[in-house]
């Protein structure tokens, strides 16, 4: 009964979506406020259905009812339950329940919050978003259906979670970067709606920038923890692969960054209007495009689903639609909403502007080397081919590095013109701060590497230049730029992080018995003894060595339901480096296999990503947002035009 209770809230939760799209999009068009505020309603009504399907499914998990095929797949009577909530997202058609799920939640927050906005405006947003859930629903329910039973031949146990998927961080994980993916289409519908309405000025900018930097936010600590999921559970030590399905989600993230930008200049100067709502369509544009990569079955990874063919050209057609539909409007209604701001010289809109030109040829960068392996392998008749780091490192990496030199200017940049002496100034920090990293460097490592110098200069210089532009304005200072200035210094953090340890890392790969030891920067890694461990559903030989007095405990996991082996890293964490020991094969003559690593702040990647989202949620606690909350125009809302 509890499935079919759960399939049966999805179809109504349909239905509401048929009926926010019809009339949201009436209402707005004959600017009829009844019929938008019926549509608010609505998207209450379509949250409520969505949250109880979703809730039923996880039911379904934890009562272990294989009767449902999903659950079957996916879960196991030996499967802890904390770990069956993993599972309920560990595939296809849970996690795309929660995406729509998601999106329901967005519609809701633009349903509640938006209230105070144009009738017209509003009522556009929500049909948009509401169009996108029809089309999310009908995929759910025509070709992946959580719900679907194996009556009669039910199995008297479950196939289990995948392994890999068996770890707590993908409780939190998944939801933090489906929140920041789908969160941009709240950006999307907004852009959707100002061409509609052919209005993009001040207000709609300041309307669209608290949406975007909460899923800017979601997305930067979802990326951050499956890269941290990545480091310390897949047992080979590194944080970042240019994995496609990885890069999937980075290229969302690096155009929503450069729409926030945008939309700072949007709202501060009336400069860069279609330029911003075009970013505003491509970034979710680019978070469909991830999620047909992840679901479509054309990648092999071990963060994608396995997703059959068929299913994977419906949502192509979803991409298309979505993606191609917008973009057609866009080149019908782009000209109303031309920008006809002026600037000349050295100014914070030629900054922003640059800052958008990088961002968007490193996001090239990124999408050929994804999707090129794919084209290959169509055009040559199945012939596969790879483009790995070695691509992605030599063309994304100098872009970030010019990036974070015009950052670091961006302190004393001013609207229009930026005299020279404050140009001059911030040169003279990048002096300085080339003479700190020089030293530290020296200090700190045996050798001297350019790539770490020029990180680690830039680093330096972009958070001296945050910290005096803060001070100086400590009297007058906003929420909104000590955001941004924040978030400025935690990219820094990252980016002298990602330097360090990429150059300075350590590694060696030994063979030891009990009772050897090896030596590595001048700590020694006794390895004590092995022990068999039993845990709920696997078996494990467990190592336990000293170091420094600290004890390391790495195992080998054989998972009993599915045979797999497993390595599981026992990491000794440290802010300026993490000790790493992993456990391989087990060798002839009681020797083991053992990697052991030192790697210099490598937590630095993790911490920037945390300053940045925290720096994010500042930003979008602008007073100028709670000002527009309060206000109640309920007119055909003409707004202000910067």
């Amino acid at each position: 009964m509890i499935p079919e209770l759960g399939h049966f809230a999805a179809v109504f939760a349909l239905a509401c979506s048929v009926a926010i799209v019809g009339i949201g999009f009436i209402g707005a068009q004959q600017l009829r406020t009844n019929w938008v505020e019926a549509t608010c309603s609505l998207a209450k009504v379509q949250f409520v259905a969505l949250f109880a399907s979703f809730a039923l499914l996880v039911i379904c998990f934890l009562q272990d009812d294989f009767s449902v095929l999903y659950v079957a797949n996916n879960s196991n009577t030996a499967l802890p339950w904390h770990y069956k909530l993993v599972a309920v997202l560990g595939d296809h058609e849970g996690s795309f329940l929660f995406w729509i799920l998601v999106t329901a939640i967005w519609t809701l927050v633009v349903a509640l919050r938006g209230k105070r906005l144009p009738i017209e405006l509003h009522g556009y947003v929500l049909a948009t978003l509401g169009a996108l859930n029809l089309m999310f629903l009908l995929f759910l329910l025509g070709t992946s259906n959580p719900f679907l039973r194996l009556v009669p031949n039910v199995p008297a146990e479950g196939a289990d979670l995948n392994v890999i998927l068996q770890d707590v961080g993908l409780l939190v994980h998944p939801p933090f970067l489906y929140v920041g993916y789908v969160g941009f289409a709240v950006a999307f519908a907004f852009a959707v709606a100002a061409l509609m309405t052919g209005k993009v000025d001040s207000a709609w900018a300041r309307w669209t920038r608290p949406y975007t930097n909460i899923a800017w936010v979601f997305l930067t600590v979802g990326i951050a923890l499956g890269s941290w999921w990545a480091y310390y559970e897949l047992g080979w030590g590194g944080w970042w692969m240019w994995d496609p399905v990885e890069n999937a989600s980075f290229m969302p993230w690096i155009v929503g960054t450069a729409l926030i930008h945008s939309l700072a200049a949007t709202e501060k100067r009336g400069a860069f209007k279609n330029w911003t709502v075009l970013l505003a369509l491509m970034t979710f544009s680019l978070s469909l495009v991830g999620a047909f990569l992840v679901r479509s079955g054309v990648l092999t990874s071990v963060h994608a689903f396995a997703v059959d063919p068929q299913r994977g050209f419906v949502l192509l057609a979803i991409l298309c639609v979505t993606t191609g539909g917008a973009l057609v409007l866009y080149a019908l209604r782009a000209s109303t909403i031309r920008s006809r701001v002026q600037y000349w010289g050295i100014s914070r809109e030629l900054l922003l502007l640059i800052n958008n030109a990088l961002l968007v040829l490193a996001v090239s960068t990124v999408l050929i080397g994804t999707l090129y392996p794919l084209g290959y392998e169509w055009f040559m008749d199945g012939e596969k081919m790879s483009v790995g780091p070695p691509y992605f490192n030599s063309v994304f990496i100098p872009i970030m590095l010019v990036l974070a030199f015009f950052l670091a200017i961006a302190p004393v940049s001013r609207w229009k013109n930026t005299p020279m002496k404050l140009v001059k100034h911030s040169l003279l920090l990048l002096a300085g701060s080339v003479v700190v990293a020089l030293g530290t460097s020296l200090v700190l490592a045996d050798t001297l590497s350019v790539s770490v110098l020029c990180a680690s200069a830039l680093g330096i210089w972009i958070v001296v230049s945050h910290v005096q532009s803060i001070y100086r304005q400590r009297n007058s200072l906003t929420f909104g730029y000590l955001g941004m200035s924040v978030a400025h210094m935690g990219f820094a953090v990252t980016i002298i992080g990602v330097a360090v340890t990429s150059v300075y890392s350590d590694s060696r790969d030994v063979r030891l018995a009990t009772g050897d030891s090896i030596e590595l920067n001048e700590r020694t890694y006794e390895f004590v003894s092995v022990e068999r461990v039993r845990g709920p559903n696997y078996v494990s030989d467990q190592g336990r060595f000293l170091v420094d007095g600290i004890e390391l405990k790495p195992e080998r996991r054989q998972y009993l339901t599915r045979p797999t082996i497993t390595t599981e890293a026992a990491i000794s964490p440290g802010f300026t480096r993490d000790l790493f020991l992993s456990m391989g094969e087990p060798l002839d003559n009681g020797t083991w296999g053992v990697r052991v690593q030192e790697k210099p702040l490598v937590r630095w990647i993790w911490l920037g990503a945390l300053i940045m989202g925290i720096a994010g949620i500042t930003a979008a606690m602008d007073k100028r947002y709670r000002r527009l909350a309060a206000r109640d125009p309920r007119t055909l809302g003409v707004v202000a035009s910067s």
